[in-house]
């Protein structure tokens, strides 16, 4: 779960605390100069000072923070499509989580869809976790959603990955029988069914949202 700049704050020690307020500087510095496409003569292959503390983000403010550092660069410096294209690109697989888990707080519109169809093809399971959150659950099409969640059953990624699950999967006739299928194929090779199948399934076969508890007379 990223953290916010105030939980990270009461986390980080001062030293940290200090390269993260520079960091973060250097971040609304180039959100105010423009993208980095904007800028005249600038190479698309250019780095500006705060994609290089992206990078270092695990290193000065230690590895369990960094997803959040990055996460916070990313929109302080409201990061353009090229940017946030070279960062996954040019990364790390943790500094490629960091863009994946950010995409949805960007103004992006679907042109970073490339980004989660890559991780969705991926092996690394943190990719695919980060891939399917929300701004796939806002943007991959029906035919690509239901394969991300296959892939997540494949690969044993914990379907709590995939954001709105519930409401994209219901009603879902097409979903249900590669479900179906799915099981079957596990089935007939003598492996078990995941309990994670059988909980999207379920929401497949609702076809009405559930509907909130009457109100007693307490409330």
């Amino acid at each position: 779960m990223l953290k916010s700049r105030k939980e990270l704050d009461a986390e980080l020690d001062g030293p940290a605390r200090a390269w993260l307020d520079e960091a973060l500087a250097e971040a609304a510095h180039d959100a105010a100069a423009g993208s980095d496409a904007l800028r005249p003569g600038a190479s698309p292959y250019a780095s500006p000072p705060w994609e290089l503390r992206y990078a270092a983000a695990g290193r000065h403010c230690g590895p369990e923070h960094a997803d959040s550092v990055r996460s916070l660069l990313l929109v302080e410096a409201r990061a353009s499509l090229p940017s946030v294209t070279r960062l996954y690109e040019q990364g790390t697989a943790a500094e490629r989580r960091a863009v994946l888990l950010t995409l949805h707080l960007l103004d992006l519109g679907d042109t970073a869809l490339p980004l989660v169809e890559d991780a969705l093809r991926a092996n690394d399971t943190r990719l695919v976790a980060a891939a399917i959150g929300p701004y796939a659950a806002d943007h991959l099409d029906a035919h690509a959603w239901r394969h991300a969640v296959l892939k997540c059953l494949f690969t044993e990624v914990p379907v709590a990955a995939v954001a709105r699950l519930a409401d994209r999967a219901r009603g879902d006739a097409e979903l249900a029988r590669m479900l179906g299928d799915f099981a079957a194929e596990r089935t007939a090779a003598g492996r078990t069914v995941p309990e994670d199948l059988r909980t999207v399934l379920g929401h497949a076969r609702r076809t009405e949202a559930p509907t909130a508890p009457a109100p007693t007379e307490e409330s």
